[in-house]
């Protein structure tokens, strides 16, 4: 069955509308909450923020408040039931951690994703083996990772980039992270024949970044980030931020402008798609290395019923 659009950019969405609403009639949060007898502010507060799965019948209530005409009621009650999605993302994603379930619900209901990565591949780009190699050394900082766990949910992510109407995906890499610096070589030989493997997916494009480039005027990013885009031009534009203990998801029109522009100057110094192929190909194509069988069928699962068809609308910033 496919997925609706993303629970999470539709709480975004919905949260923002009624905020708008609410101050639309000159009404404050205290003032609604009494007129609804809630108890206090703080769950119409965390609607609004998108911070929490609204109940249905709680929006009824407000848009009741708000005096909302019948064509703008029923979509904001669409866009509600998407808010409110649960079990079928959770059928379709599977057991993961709540960090990774963050970048699935993105990553599934996204019609257009880049990301630029300075130090490790991206998650969808990952093999088993790169994947554990990662998350063992990340464990030694969070015990209480699920090593396999994590490992096979990297998995159910990359169903996104194999199924019928996958997004279009760009990934703008540092060279280094290409680089078999303190990897075994058997783990850096199947995973950079699984990056040209992938590079033959006509909505995959990987460029790397050369490490002497210098993005517009030697601006460079501080960390990685991931940005995506949704079918629905209303549903907020979002960037990802992975730290070492949280993720920050970023949604402000201002916020997302400057990564953009950081997308368009990574863009303009990485070298082409089909250049990187080749350089990633020559770095493995040595005679005493053999190539994987399959590198894409091996590291990546068959696809899954998932999302609905989009029309793809980042293209200026998919490099």
């Amino acid at each position: 069955m496919p997925l609706s659009a993303s629970p999470v950019i539709r709480r975004v969405r919905l949260g923002a509308e009624l905020r708008q609403l609410r101050r639309g009639e000159s009404l404050t949060l205290e003032q609604v909450c009494g007129q609804l007898g809630w108890a206090s502010t703080s769950k119409l507060s965390r609607i609004e923020l998108g911070q929490s799965r609204p109940d249905l019948a709680d929006v009824l209530d407000l848009l009741d408040v708000y005096q909302v005409p019948a064509p703008q009621r029923e979509a904001l009650i669409v866009i509600a039931r998407d808010a409110a999605a649960g079990r079928g993302w959770s059928r379709a994603l599977g057991e993961m951690g709540e960090r990774q379930r963050a970048y699935a619900e993105l990553e599934a209901g996204a019609a257009g994703i880049v990301e630029y990565q300075p130090a490790v591949l991206p998650g969808l780009l990952q093999t088993p083996a790169y994947a554990r190699l990662r998350l063992t050394a990340a464990a030694l900082i969070a015990p209480e990772l699920d090593l396999e766990a994590e490992v096979r949910a990297r998995g159910l992510r990359q169903q996104v980039l194999r199924r019928d109407d996958p997004p279009h995906y760009t990934a703008l890499l540092d060279e280094r992270v290409c680089a078999p610096d303190g990897m075994p070589v058997d783990v850096w030989r199947e995973q950079v024949w699984h990056l040209v493997a992938l590079t033959e997916l006509p909505h995959v494009t990987i460029r790397l970044v050369p490490g002497d480039a210098a993005p517009h005027h030697g601006v460079h990013p501080l960390a990685g980030f991931s940005w995506y885009v949704f079918p629905d031009p209303a549903d907020p534009r979002t960037v990802m931020l992975e730290t070492l203990t949280t993720d920050l998801r970023l949604v402000a029109e201002a916020d997302i402008a400057r990564y953009e522009r950081m997308i368009d100057w990574l863009s303009a110094v990485a070298l082409p798609a089909t250049e990187t192929a080749s350089v990633l190909a020559r770095q493995v194509e040595r005679p005493e290395i053999p190539r994987p069988a399959d590198p894409v069928e091996d590291a990546v699962p068959p696809p899954a019923e998932e999302a609905p068809a989009v029309e793809r609308d980042a293209e200026r910033l998919a490099g």
